[in-house]
């Protein structure tokens, strides 16, 4: 699984995986051998999660591993940010998520032999992840040393229905001869990567990348209580963390079935529960062990009060049994594809890692219930287990038209933040809020000001998620109670940050912000920005002038609340109306901010592969100094803002900025399909497309061992839905202008729109519409408006698929700017 190619160029359409290995299935993720040199990579790829809970894909052993991992979202330790210069507001309060204590670990011995994967004789093996189930499972045949044939069936999954349960089985079987068998089942806190005996693990990753977690120099879980009851066969463990003050509890039961005879024993301490059995194992005779885990997390509750909240969600769990704990799973994922899935038939390689990437987003999201979703979700510590931008632009559109539950709380939490985003902005001298640009608590963490703090239009993305879902489902009632103050705090923001050149007839300007790309910071007039701003500001004064309208009770009491102004109002108009966007009339394009065009371009195509991705190999400086993108910035704004952009527009923006984009970032591509697919590439729409597809299952960026990039997956759905099935939500106006790729046969997907599930099936000379749930919807397919009603199915006929270019778009280099100067193609340092 490499990368093939320079990052920067779309690969050409192949299978990225290697069958022999991992073969085709439509709904599941299988692999038939384990490979050493990957282990971090397949961890992740086979985790299991609720959005709430993560378990790594480990061996069940807790040996062979790259880097164990058990999550909890928005479970973390803080620390004082040490900078080396200091300055005025500046983050001070670091935050990362913790390695919660391993419930995973179940060791077997056999003629006290241990099983080491990476040195057994394995005569059979198989791992599936099942992505209707929501069960990992692993079957092995292994001869020991002594040639006695053992078979091992294990299972592990983190229910869906029960937001604080995990559950695990693991089954043995002699096939052919006795055996003194041991099993050892734990519970481990490996203190930054400690196993039971305190020796580190060798294999925890290496080298500087500021994509990865901080570690800590303390002993960051702090022990509180631990017991056992060998009856009953449950043994939990508490702690608290040193600086954050917050606390985890983790308990698990114990059940374990066979004929043969066994004796078990307990052994708990600060840092481990263990229960071992003991089994004189007859050939042909099951032991099967289940596990139920639960754990339990606060901001400061005692770990005494989380071990209670744990039993009894183990005791909930143990009478209801383990059959009703799969079934509810089932049904469960019965539900979420009945809504969320994305079909395309006749291209199963292409299915399997679609349906690979959507079920990543439940298992970051579904139960992420008051935190917000982590550019990792739970299957990793990358990024710290911080919450970006990503979840608005990225991973709420899916949720908005699939599961609008989800997505409401997801906006929820950020509105839990609008204080401590208050204070933000009151640090930075501005009025309103500034939303963070990478946080767990609310507090900013991001110590480089330059490409975090400078990021202000995440204020604008929030905005714009909300308003996507509230266009989408009506919901007024969260408008009116709490998504208006977000969208009038952030108003504000943008009209105390920027300023009118010319008072009286003049344009509004932002300076000194950063957008999208991160390999140009700290810049005037941003496009990205500046567009979303605009559509910030006329979205806050839209919202108060309908609620006005609609119910003057509230609307006195938002004023109230928020101290608002009529006159703050008119200035928000009157902003969106001025706002200055920036365009070159000589180059025909939009100069992603004041002097992008006046920079040489990175010559990327001389660039060696062993310098990327660029941020890993050089200076900042010498990479703000040129034209070079780290991911989609203008070409963003096209998308998300496309109703202000004419197709001629899209199409010359789309030109420029697509052979300067590196895709050293994992955010652009799907960004970068979907334009390309609109504007015509559609070729090259599809090569982006499938490699943001197989961004983690081929670990693309070399990096998928930190955790799943949560917003590529979702991003692969918008490019889908959005680039080849060509759905537009412009302000509850919705839009179809389909892009289906040449080879495909037929896309299929689902959106729900004001409560109605609407099933879209685009084929090449067609659109069919049918509602699978609800009343009706009303959808435009290119200018022709079409309502849709239950039974009643509706067939669009359609003249192509859009506009066809071939090929690539042409180098930046050798075009001649408005001064006459000729743009050259440099690679710093040669």
């Amino acid at each position: 699984m490499t990368m093939t190619g320079p990052s920067h160029v779309a690969p050409q359409v192949h299978d990225f995986l290697d069958r022999t290995r991992y073969p085709v299935d439509e709904w599941a993720l299988i692999e038939n051998n384990i490979n050493s040199q990957d282990l971090g990579t397949t961890e992740t790829l086979f985790s299991v999660g609720n959005g709430y809970l993560g378990l790594r894909g480990n061996v069940d052993e807790g040996r062979d591993s790259y880097s164990h991992g058990t999550y909890i979202n928005g479970f973390h330790e803080t620390w004082p940010i040490q900078h080396a210069e200091e300055a005025f507001g500046f983050a001070r309060v670091g935050q990362t998520i913790v390695n919660a204590p391993d419930a995973k670990v179940i060791r077997l011995y056999v003629d006290d032999e241990p099983l080491l994967l990476q040195i057994a004789d394995l005569m059979e093996y198989e791992r599936r992840l099942d992505f209707r189930s929501g069960v990992m499972s692993r079957e092995i045949l292994w001869r020991t040393p002594g040639g006695k044939r053992v078979q091992i069936r294990s299972r592990r999954m983190v229910s869906f229905t029960q937001r604080h349960l995990a559950i695990m089985t693991f089954e043995v079987t002699m096939l052919d001869d006795y055996a003194p068998v041991a099993i050892s089942s734990q519970i481990l806190n490996r203190q930054d990567g400690e196993d039971e005996y305190h020796v580190r693990a060798k294999a925890m990753g290496e080298g500087v990348d500021p994509r990865k977690a901080s570690s800590m120099r303390h002993r960051v879980l702090l022990p509180q209580s631990n017991w056992g009851n060998v009856a009953d066969g449950r043994v939990a463990l508490g702690y608290q963390c040193a600086e954050s003050g917050m606390t985890i509890a983790v308990a698990a039961d114990h059940r374990l079935e066979t004929a043969n005879n066994y004796t078990k024993r307990i052994q708990t301490d600060d840092d481990l529960a263990k229960m071992t059995y003991r089994i004189d194992a007859e050939p042909g005779q099951p032991i099967t062990l289940t596990k139920m885990v639960s754990y339990h997390t606060s901001r400061g509750v005692p770990s005494r009060e989380l071990l209670d909240r744990c039993t009894r969600t183990l005791d909930r769990a143990q009478t209801e049994g383990l059959d009703q704990q799969l079934a509810d799973q089932r049904q469960w994922l019965d539900d979420f594809w009945e809504r969320s899935d994305v079909e395309v038939p006749g291209q199963p390689e292409v299915q399997q890692a679609v349906r690979w990437n959507l079920f990543q987003i439940a298992q970051a999201s579904a139960r992420a219930e008051g935190t917000g979703i982590p550019a990792k979700g739970v299957t990793g510590s990358g990024y710290g287990g911080h919450y970006f931008w990503d979840t608005e632009v990225y991973v709420l559109p899916f949720l908005t038209y699939t599961t609008p539950r989800a997505a409401r709380n997801a906006l929820r939490f950020r509105y839990t933040l609008l204080d401590a985003a208050r204070n933000r902005a009151k640090q930075l001298a501005q009025h309103g809020a500034l939303f963070p640009w990478r946080t767990i608590n609310g507090e900013e963490a991001s110590a480089y000001y330059a490409a975090g703090t400078a990021q202000y239009h995440i204020d604008a993305d929030i905005s714009y998620a909300l308003s996507q879902y509230l266009a989408a489902t009506g919901d007024l009632d969260f408008l009116t109670r709490e998504g208006i103050d977000v969208l009038v705090e952030t108003a504000r923001m943008w009209v105390d940050l920027g300023f009118w050149r010319n008072e009286e007839d003049g344009t509004f300007h932002i300076h000194g912000v950063t957008g999208p790309d991160e390999y140009t910071t700290v810049v005037n007039d941003n496009l990205f920005t500046n567009v979303m701003a605009r559509f910030n500001l006329r979205r806050a004064a839209e919202a108060v002038r309908e609620l006005a309208i609609r119910d003057g009770r509230e609307y006195d009491r938002v004023v109230k609340r928020l101290e608002l102004d009529e006159r703050e109002v008119a200035d928000w108009e009157r902003a969106a109306s001025d706002m200055a966007i920036p365009y070159d009339e000589h180059l025909g394009v939009h100069p992603q901010d004041q002097h992008f065009l006046e920079r040489e371009v990175w010559d990327l195509a001389n660039t060696p592969m062993d310098k990327r991705p660029l941020l890993l190999h050089y200076h900042p400086l010498v990479i703000y100094r040129f034209q070079v993108l780290k991911q989609a910035d203008v070409v963003l704004a096209l998308f998300l803002q496309g109703d202000q952009f004419d197709p001629e527009e899209k199409r010359a923006d789309f030109e420029y900025y697509d052979p300067i984009t590196t895709g050293d970032s994992t955010l652009s591509a799907v960004v970068q399909s979907i334009i390309a697919a609109e504007v015509g590439y559609h070729d090259l729409a599809l090569r982006y497309f499938l490699s943001a597809l197989f961004v983690d299952l081929a670990d693309r960026h070399h990096n998928t061992s930190d955790g799943v990039h949560v917003a590529s997956t979702g991003g692969v759905w918008s490019a889908l839905v959005n680039g080849f099935g060509g759905f537009r939500d412009y302000q509850g106006v919705f839009t179809l202008d389909p892009r289906l790729p040449e080879s495909w046969d037929s896309l299929v997907f689902r959106v729900t729109l004001r409560g109605t599930r609407v099933r879209v099936t685009v084929l090449p000379e067609s659109v069919e519409l049918s509602v699978e749930e609800g009343k009706e919807a009303t959808i435009s397919i290119r200018g022709h408006e079409v309502t849709v009603l239950p039974g009643d199915p509706v067939s669009v006929p359609l003249d192509g698929q859009g506009p066809r270019i071939e090929g690539e778009p042409s180098p930046v280099p050798g075009r001649r700017r408005a001064d006459g100067t000729i743009i050259s193609a440099i690679v710093p340092g040669t």
